[in-house]
């Protein structure tokens, strides 16, 4: 069993990825740490959070901060986790709209008649991974353990977008599909919206083999493969780079270069401090990345 972090973290304690600070930040409040990204904080109505393991009440492989029914916790401990996030990034769990993630790139449009939805009613959204809304009272939530989270906030339209893009969901551009998405549906110009990566497997621990690396070079053109992946000596293995993968996607759908931020900061190498699938051999619970109008 990984043992958590003790006591209140502070940025020291933290293996920032190559010694990079990143965007993102921590906070502590009532108790809870979690992670909130500047540019995000500075957009009017809109409220976010990324958490961390730290200031929930699961125990074992799950402690503390566990968000998912799904994972063998005790459902009264999560519910718990979850009124205490509520409470430190300041909303309630009925303002909560979850889906059932499986890895693929569906973006849905939520309303007001889905808060709650997957916390305080059950589960209506399945093979959903990314959504998108312009209602206020409504949190979008996704659920990590090294997969990337991104956040995606129009401050013009005041809508935003949350997907889950693990490798699949990146090789089918999910974060793409919800940009289309807020432009058809609430005319969002891409030039105006603020994206950012969170926190997730970074590209010196992600190891994937040939198959998976033949999947990224169908989508992005020869000219980029060398921003993807590097090779290992190992044959047939590769390092692969999520973060620029969807840093890539973003650029290519409309947002510039210094509206995207990355997070510099690594799931697996900080199993004490964030649930990771790769360094617990599945053995975890899982975080939450939170985006809402107020």
């Amino acid at each position: 069993m990984i043992k958590i972090m003790a006591g209140k973290p502070s940025s020291e304690d933290i293996k920032w990825f190559r010694g990079q600070k990143p965007g993102v930040g921590l906070c502590t409040r009532k108790d809870v740490t979690f992670l909130e990204y500047q540019a995000l904080k500075e957009i009017p109505d809109v409220i976010h959070g990324f958490t961390t393991r730290l200031g929930g009440v699961s125990e074992g492989d799950q402690a503390s901060m566990n968000l998912s029914f799904s994972q063998g916790d005790d459902p009264e401990a999560v519910r718990e986790n979850y009124r205490r996030i509520s409470a430190a990034i300041g909303f309630s769990p009925e303002q909560i709209v979850c889906s059932k993630q499986t890895h693929t790139a569906n973006v849905r449009i939520v309303t007001r008649q889905d808060a709650g939805n997957g916390v305080t009613k059950e589960q209506a959204f399945m093979d959903v991974d990314g959504m998108v809304t312009n209602e206020p009272g409504l949190v979008l939530a996704a659920f990590f353990a090294d997969c990337v989270p991104v956040f995606l906030a129009d401050p013009v339209q005041k809508s935003i977008g949350l997907v889950h893009a693990g490798w699949k969901g990146t090789v089918g551009q999910i974060a793409r599909n919800a940009i289309i998405l807020m432009q058809e549906t609430y005319g969002t110009d891409p030039a105006n919206l603020i994206a950012c990566i969170g926190p997730s497997i970074c590209p010196d621990c992600y190891e994937v083999e040939k198959d998976v690396l033949d999947r990224f070079r169908t989508v992005f053109p020869q000219s980029l493969w060398h921003h993807l992946y590097t090779r290992k000596k190992e044959p047939g293995k590769y390092q692969l780079d999520l973060w620029m993968a969807n840093s890539l996607i973003l650029s290519s759908a409309g947002i510039p270069a210094s509206s995207i931020y990355l997070p510099n900061l690594c799931t697996c190498c900080n199993p004490s401090f964030l649930f990771s699938h790769r360094a617990s051999a599945g053995k975890r619970g899982s975080m939450a990345a939170f985006l809402g109008l107020l």
